[in-house]
């Protein structure tokens, strides 16, 4: 089940009322946050009318499973 130290982890930015440029801005944020070295990419999508932006990085720590 994956390798030891290395998880997936992922931030979201999710709304139908700010600008594309304010998600982004987030996302940038939150990717600086966790280094060029951690970084996997950035990901965004919209779903009527509601802008999601997506951090993907890896962690040392297991992810929480959220049922």
């Amino acid at each position: 089940m994956g390798t030891p130290g290395r998880h997936v982890h992922f931030e979201i930015f999710r709304s139908s009322f700010k600008t594309w440029q304010e998600l982004f801005e987030e996302a940038a944020v939150a990717a600086e946050s966790v280094g060029p070295e951690r970084l996997i990419g950035i990901s965004h999508s919209e779903d009527s009318s509601t802008g999601v932006v997506t951090v993907w990085y890896w962690s040392d720590e297991p992810r929480e499973i959220v049922e």
